[in-house]
């Protein structure tokens, strides 16, 4: 199978690229800028900026690919906030491009979403939910959903939305989990949030999830993040106990007492039971899945 990853250099699709790979696939990353990553295998890269839509339709045209996975968005949420502009390129017109070329390709695009299309006011919520985005990410994320809908055949979309993943970076470009464990591990403290629930999802658990929806093409609206839905203070004690971190240094905050940019959905998360009834690949526990990372962080080190 002739498979497209976009946002190859991100955490999730610098390893769904070397997934699909290990897994006898014939793969191509697309990613802006050099490619990050040094162990890609016989996957092929190339740097283009999804808001280039001439260079991004002409890419899919000569890839021509079975299966388009769109890891790629604009994910800081702040930033967002700041630059709506640079957000809808991303979020929304980089996804109608590809949408609009898997279409033309009878390519089956699947388009990785988020937690955040919800308000967070009665989660955690079910593929049927209905989204109420608060924000201008959360607008542009759900935006692209529905751009993936409208454009391609009903037969031929999978969204798969997920929730705060984390991993072992390969880049040194931060995520929740790996901020958490270089501040934990250094004796700092650490503020969370006791009043947003989410879930945490492991990015290699993810991938294993998207592999299994592309290579079975199954279509329609997933949830693939982790099993269980925490508040972030519990997945920060937790962390501490499966890394031997001081809990100590876990200070619970309120979103109400930060100014933030951008709204966070408070109660959140994803119930994913389609996905546990349906898939091999089953999301994790947040224990297994602390446990992998832990290996993971380990094994980095050694």
């Amino acid at each position: 199978m002739r498979v497209l990853v976009t946002g190859a250099n991100g955490l999730v699709g610098g390893r769904l690229v070397r997934l699909l790979a290990t897994r006898g696939h014939e793969v191509f990353g697309l990613g802006r800028g050099p490619s990050r990553a040094s162990d890609f295998g016989a996957a092929k890269y190339t740097s283009i900026d999804l808001g280039n839509h001439e260079a991004l339709t002409q890419a899919l045209q000569e890839i021509r690919a079975d299966v388009v996975i769109n890891c790629a968005a604009m994910t800081d949420v702040d930033g967002c906030e700041r630059d709506p502009s640079g957000a809808w390129a991303a979020n929304v017109e980089g996804v109608a491009t590809l949408a609009r070329s898997a279409r033309a390709l009878d390519s089956h695009l699947v388009h990785v979403s988020t937690d955040y299309v919800f308000d967070g006011e009665a989660g955690p919520y079910d593929v049927d939910a209905v989204p109420n985005p608060r924000g201008v990410y959360a607008l542009s994320k759900h935006a692209g959903e529905e751009a993936v809908r409208a454009l391609c055949p009903k037969d031929r979309w999978t969204i798969a939305r997920t929730a705060v993943v984390y991993g072992w970076p390969s880049t040194g470009k931060n995520n929740f989990g790996s901020w958490l464990v270089d501040a934990l591990g250094s004796g700092k403290q650490v503020k969370l949030f006791a009043d947003q629930w989410v879930s945490p999802s492991h990015a290699d658990n993810v991938c294993q999830m998207l592999t299994e929806l592309a290579e079975r093409r199954l279509a329609g609206t997933w949830h693939t993040s982790g099993a269980e839905v925490v508040d972030r203070v519990t997945f920060g004690r937790k962390l501490c106990e499966r890394f031997g971190f001081d809990p100590a240094l876990i200070v619970p905050s309120r979103m109400a007492d930060v100014n933030l940019p951008s709204p966070r959905p408070a109660k959140s998360g994803l119930v994913v039971a389609r996905t546990t009834d349906s898939l091999a690949a089953k999301p994790l526990s947040l224990d297994a899945s602390l446990a992998r990372f832990f290996d993971e962080v380990q094994g980095s080190r050694t």
